[in-house]
């Protein structure tokens, strides 16, 4: 069964803050899985990776961004828009 951005997303984090994906909600924030700036960067790179998307550079400022990384459904919420986005 194929993962959903959901999942994939989800993996990621778990994998930077290096805990199980099962203990990350979606209510969960990058700071409270312990996921500093550099981590924030590293798991950023890895979802463009995952993806084949970009991320926008201001990514840590959601109101010119339009990339929420509040929590960890918000990050997945931007995520989904940019890959729906993405040429066929």
């Amino acid at each position: 069964m194929a993962q959903t951005v959901k999942d994939r997303v989800v993996a990621i984090i778990a994998e930077q803050a290096v805990l199980d994906p099962s203990d990350i909600s979606p209510e969960s924030t990058l700071e409270s899985l312990g996921i500093d700036s550099l981590g924030l960067v590293e798991s950023i790179f890895a979802i463009e990776e995952a993806f084949d998307i970009s991320v926008p550079f201001n990514a840590n400022d959601p109101a010119e961004s339009g990339f929420d990384i509040s929590t960890v459904a918000s990050i997945v919420a931007a995520v989904e828009a940019l890959v729906a986005a993405r040429p066929a």
